[in-house]
C-alpha cells in the first residue's frame, strides 16, 4: 500500500469527513494499551523491575495525556523518557535500555513503520520492531468483537451518504481492516490511511484539495488529530476522552448537520475545542506533586 494509496485517491462527493479510529470510533484504547502495547514494552524493553511504574508512565502517556494518539514509535520513546525522568523511579537505581538510535530515527525517517524498521540492523531499531511486532499480535489475538461508541455508527453511516470518508489513524491497516469490517461500517469508507501512509497531516494533506474551503472536517480525540486538521485549514470536531457517548450524540443531534449545511466554523468548534482542551492534562500526577 504505502503513499501510492493516497496519491491514487478520487473524491466521489463534494465534502470530506476524515476520522479516527482507535478510542475514537471504537472503546479500544484501554484494551490495546493495557493488555497490548504496555506487556510487550515491560517484556521487549526490560522494564520488568520497574514494570509497575513502566505501567503508568505508558498508560499516562497514551490515555490520559495532550500525547494521546500519537504514533506507537514516539509514544514508546517518550514513554521510556518520561520513565527516566521519575524522581520515584530514580531510587531504584534502574538502568535504562539505549534508546538513542530510536529517538533519532524519529527525527530523521521519512516514515516511522514497521517496514521502514525492517530495513535497519541497528539492535535498538531492531528491538523496537521486535516489540511492534508482538503489538500487533497480541491486538489481532484480543481486541475483536468491540462495537462503535452509541451514536458513532449512526453518524458515519449518514455521513458517508453525504460526504467522502476517510479512516486517518496511526493504526496498524490489518487492525483497522478488521475492526471497521466486523463492524458492518467498511462499505461506508472510501479510504483507510493507517500508520504506513504516513502522519495523519500528510495523509489529510495528500487529499484535501479535492475539496472547497469549509468542507473538510476531521473528527478525532487526540490533540494530535485537532493539530493535523488545523495545519491543513480543515475543520475539526472532537470525540472528548471521558466523554465519547455525548459527543457522538452532540454530533449526531446538531454538529453534523451544521457541517453539512456549512454553518459549523466559528463559534461552535472554538467552544468545542476550549471543552476538549480541558479534557486532558500536559503534566503526569506525580509531576504535579512535586
Amino acid at each position: 500500500m504505502g503513499r501510492e494509496l493516497l496519491t491514487g485517491f478520487r473524491p466521489r462527493r463534494d465534502r470530506l469527513v476524515c476520522i479516527d479510529s482507535d478510542g475514537c470510533v471504537f472503546d479500544t484504547m484501554e484494551l490495546k494499551h493495557k493488555e497490548c502495547f504496555c506487556p510487550a514494552m515491560i517484556k521487549h524493553w526490560g522494564l520488568q523491575p520497574v514494570s509497575k511504574y513502566a505501567r503508568r508512565a505508558w498508560e499516562f502517556e497514551n490515555l490520559y495525556s495532550k500525547d494521546r494518539g500519537q504514533s506507537r514509535f514516539i509514544t514508546l520513546y517518550r514513554s521510556i523518557e518520561l520513565l527516566k525522568d521519575w524522581d520515584e523511579v530514580k531510587e531504584y537505581g534502574f538502568v535504562f535500555p539505549d534508546t538513542q538510535a530510536l529517538g533519532r530515527w524519529l527525527s530523521e525517517a521519512p516514515v516511522t513503520s514497521n517496514q521502514a524498521l525492517e530495513e535497519s540492523d541497528d539492535p535498538v531499531l531492531q528491538r523496537t520492531l521486535k516489540w511492534s511486532l508482538e503489538v500487533n499480535e497480541r491486538v489481532a489475538d484480543m481486541v475483536y468483537g468491540i462495537p462503535p461508541f452509541p451514536n458513532a455508527r449512526e453518524v458515519v453511516t449518514a455521513l458517508s451518504s453525504q460526504a467522502d470518508i476517510i479512516v486517518v489513524s496511526a493504526t496498524a491497516r490489518d487492525a483497522l481492516m478488521r475492526e471497521w469490517e466486523e463492524n458492518g461500517l467498511l462499505d461506508c469508507v472510501s479510504l483507510i490511511c493507517s500508520q504506513d501512509e504516513g502522519t495523519k497531516r500528510e495523509c489529510i494533506q495528500a487529499v484535501k484539495d479535492h475539496y472547497g474551503p469549509d468542507r473538510v472536517l476531521m473528527i478525532g480525540d487526540a490533540p494530535g488529530d485537532l493539530q493535523a486538521a488545523h495545519d491543513n485549514g480543515a475543520l475539526f470536531y472532537p470525540v472528548r476522552p471521558g466523554d465519547e457517548i455525548g459527543s457522538w450524540k452532540e454530533m449526531r443531534e446538531t454538529y453534523m448537520g451544521q457541517f453539512l449545511d456549512g454553518n459549523y466554523r466559528g463559534e461552535s468548534e472554538d467552544m468545542l475545542i476550549r471543552r476538549f482542551d480541558r479534557c486532558l492534562p500536559l503534566l503526569p500526577p506525580w509531576k504535579e506533586k512535586e
